[in-house]
């Protein structure tokens, strides 16, 4: 393990920023809205790089620069000291943002959050028609 550390620096930064759909370009976000997900976490972020067979570190301290308060973000070596790709379907930053955007919303923590409050939102106003003064 103390050999890897040194090595941590040398590989590339992911906050969760970059994939989420609630943040315009300008906030941060680094793909297409469409292939974007709604506000990933790195324990997310860091499973599905685990799934894709990519080493990563979490650094929970660490904070995006444009959103301080926003904390964490995931390190990732998509390359090998030796310049070899660590998954070869994973060649660039791009790839690595779109393969993890589209794995967030499976990812298993987040299908069970999203179930309970789906069922409890079902009840809403029944009113429909025009506003306005009723007429005599």
């Amino acid at each position: 393990m103390n050999g890897e550390v040194p090595n941590i620096k040398k590989w590339v930064v992911f906050y969760p920023v970059y994939v989420n759909s609630k943040k315009t370009v300008a906030e941060g976000r680094r793909i297409s809205l469409a292939k974007a997900c709604e506000n990933p976490t790195c324990v997310e972020i860091a499973d599905c790089c685990s799934h894709l067979k990519v080493p990563n570190a979490i650094e929970i301290d660490k904070a995006y620069p444009r959103d301080f308060m926003q904390r964490g973000r995931v390190r990732v070596q998509l390359k090998k000291e030796d310049g070899t790709l660590c998954n070869p379907a994973i060649p660039s930053r791009k790839q690595l943002m779109l393969q993890v955007a589209e794995l967030v919303p499976r990812h298993p923590g987040r299908t069970k959050k999203q179930e309970a409050p789906s069922a409890s939102s079902t009840a809403g106003s029944s009113k429909s028609g025009k506003g306005g003064r009723k007429k005599r």
